[in-house]
């Protein structure tokens, strides 16, 4: 392991000063972890705030930044005053991310941080990235993606280190669950909230509730927990919950979670623009 995470250390210890963009997931909170090792009090990260975080994940990010020791500091963020991020069409996470890299910009000139760092991994290379041209553009670096470590190189150097959120799942923004050309409302991003919240307190650990055209929820688990969501008293206090919040019709897909089942929408014009 020692090999892993030397040339890492080493990479961000180049740079005089850095800022992580930093959501407390287990890709960025690995960046913060090597920043801070090589460049201690030179190093921040920062966590953007607005209606598309999830519950609890800013305070799991406040939690991790104080384990490692990093100072912390949070943004708000303002995508949902974009026209082109409410509308939701397959570009929303390059105004999103924008939007970030603005801010985190703005935040770096007034407190001396040269250098903006992202969580961005191998594995995320030649996907459907709008946000990876966003970073382009805004002369972010990747440094788990230039030392060539994918997804589980970084678990397991999450693990190395004792950070708690090494088997942490993904948890992209709210937004993502929202059908392309839907628009995003915090109305609606409130709903997949207070959905995926009830799914973890009934024991479902991965989940996704995807916001479909005529406010119809479709309930994305892992396949080992169909059966028991099909149970009749989980069935039936979800479907009471669901259209409480707000949903009309309550679904479940047979194929279980994937991550990203949106993106088989994306057209062949915004492959060739977007991917890497």
């Amino acid at each position: 392991m020692t090999t892993a995470y030397e040339p890492l250390v080493e990479l961000i210890a180049e740079v005089p000063s850095c800022l992580v963009a930093f959501s407390g997931g287990v890709d960025s909170a690995v960046v913060a972890k090597a920043a801070f090792l090589a460049l201690g009090d030179r190093a921040l990260a920062v966590t953007g705030v607005s209606a598309s975080l999830a519950a609890g994940e800013l305070e799991t990010a406040r939690r991790i930044a104080e384990s490692i020791g990093i100072r912390h500091e949070i943004v708000a963020t303002n995508e949902l005053e974009s026209q082109g991020y409410l509308e939701n069409q397959p570009s929303r996470c390059w105004h999103c991310k924008t939007e970030l890299y603005d801010r985190l910009r703005e935040l770096g000139h007034e407190l001396g941080f040269e250098v903006l760092l992202n969580g961005a991994n191998a594995d995320d290379l030649g996907d459907f990235r709008p946000g990876m041209q966003a970073g382009e553009q805004h002369q972010v670096r990747s440094p788990l993606a230039e030392c060539g470590l994918n997804k589980q190189a970084v678990r397991d150097l999450a693990h190395y280190w004792n950070l708690e959120v090494w088997d942490k799942p993904a948890t992209p923004c709210l937004s993502s669950r929202v059908v392309y050309g839907l628009s995003i409302t915090p109305e609606r991003l409130a709903r997949i909230d207070a959905a995926e919240q009830l799914l973890r307190r009934l024991g479902f650990d991965t989940v996704r509730v995807r916001y479909h055209h005529g406010d119809l929820a479709r309930l994305e688990v892992a396949l080992a927990d169909l059966p028991r969501l099909c149970e009749p008293e989980v069935r039936s206090q979800l479907v009471s919950e669901l259209r409480e919040a707000g949903f009309q019709y309550v679904t479940i897909d047979l194929e279980g979670f994937r991550s990203g089942s949106f993106q088989q929408m994306v057209s062949a014009e915004d492959l060739l623009r977007f991917s890497k």
